[in-house]
């Protein structure tokens, strides 16, 4: 399903046609590069729409509204390569929210022609691309304080598995299992609003089973960890479901 993450840098990228069938597009991104795809990031404003340049003044500290702007920027080219438009010409909406109708869904392209999803973390951002919903995350491993302030709000079962695992990996492990999480949420739509107890998804070396999903680690540079979600075709789970913990 995911051959490889293909690396999106300062030169124009290569970027074929659309995943057919379940297949997934993954890119990732150091968004501290100053052209992306051949585009000057300080320049970024004459492709982003008019929500991103207002998301972007809104965000404080000039790192992060950098970062925000190339991750964007690369999605631009990204989506209009896949759909043979110039990146400015790509309209973005976004879906309904499947707990409560309101529009703030997943963001999604006007239309539908392709499925896509945007995650960033540090300096990294991730892209995938499918003609099935799909959800990507990246999470740099975090600190112990960090960690200790979230890891009881995940289902109980993963709590346990993180509290027995001695320091050097509980970090890592978690990152891993959040990653997971968040892919998996940002595919159905849901995002955090309902928590993160459920699904159980798990901290282990592969991720636990998810009815009307795949869900799939990703190789990340040492201090992070990534993963991608895409959706079973015909599954009515794929949009609500979720799997139970273990017994």
């Amino acid at each position: 399903m995911i051959e490889h993450v293909n690396q999106l840098g300062s030169d124009a990228p290569q970027i074929g046609g659309l995943p057919r069938g379940r297949a997934v597009a993954v890119w990732s991104l150091d968004t501290t590069l100053a052209k992306v795809a051949g585009r000057p990031v300080v320049r970024a404003g004459d492709v982003l729409d008019a929500g991103e340049r207002d998301r972007a003044a809104r965000l404080v500290r000039p790192g992060d509204r950098l970062r925000y702007v190339a991750s964007h920027l690369g999605l631009r080219v990204l989506l209009g390569g896949y759909l043979g438009l110039a990146p400015e010409q790509v309209g973005l909406v976004r879906e309904d929210c499947p707990c409560c109708g309101g529009p703030h869904g997943r963001p999604a392209v006007a239309g539908g022609a392709v499925h896509f999803s945007l995650s960033h973390s540090g300096d990294l951002a991730y892209f995938a691309f499918a003609r099935l919903p799909v959800g990507i995350d990246v999470e740099q491993v975090p600190d112990a304080t960090t960690l200790a302030s979230v890891v009881n709000s995940l289902h109980p079962s993963e709590t346990a598995e993180l509290s027995v695992l001695p320091d050097s990996a509980r970090e890592i492990a978690f990152a891993r299992l959040w990653s997971r999480k968040e892919a998996y949420l940002k595919g159905t739509g849901a995002g955090l609003a309902l928590g993160l107890v459920e699904p159980y998804i798990g901290s282990a070396p592969a991720p636990a089973p998810l009815p009307g999903w795949t869900l799939t680690d990703l190789a990340a540079p040492a201090g992070y960890a990534a993963a991608v979600a895409v959706a079973t075709p015909g599954d009515a789970a794929a949009t609500t479901g979720g799997a139970a913990g273990p017994a």
